[in-house]
């Protein structure tokens, strides 16, 4: 999925839609990329001189790399929202050049309610790893 497609499935537009592409693959898993440009908003003063991608972006990556999984659940007038991180651990930085990669899949479903958990690699070194969950919420 383009970025275009991408739009279609997650309700965030300009800055906020943090993943270049993203695709499902045959395991039922799903792979996002971000191509960290130095650029992006959120590193203009984390840290300056030193810039680093805060976690909460990268965990924000995480969930919209899954939320590809629900492309078929996913309609107008449904929003994916954030409800729960847990075991949320930080392993490596991700800096300016890298192209960060997630992996993700959905563990649990009850209802609207989804569980999943994803890990973010640069280069293979893995950056971050987390539980997390999300609800299916009409607008």
């Amino acid at each position: 999925m383009n970025r275009q497609e991408l739009e279609r499935i997650l309700p965030h537009r300009n800055s906020m839609l943090l993943l270049d592409s993203a695709q499902v693959l045959e395991d039922g898993s799903s792979q996002g990329i971000k191509k960290i440009t130095g650029e992006e908003f959120f590193l203009d003063g984390h840290f300056p001189g030193n810039p680093i991608v805060p976690g909460v972006i990268l965990c924000e990556i995480l969930a919209q790399s899954t939320c590809v999984l629900l492309k078929d659940e996913v309609s107008a007038g449904v929003t994916t929202f954030f409800t729960g991180l847990d075991k949320v651990r930080f392993k490596n930085p991700v800096r300016p050049g890298d192209v960060f990669e997630t992996r993700c899949r959905i563990t649990k479903q009850k209802g609207n309610f989804y569980w999943a958990e994803g890990a973010g690699y640069v280069d293979g070194k893995l950056c971050v790893k987390a539980e997390f969950s999300f609800a299916l919420v009409e607008a």
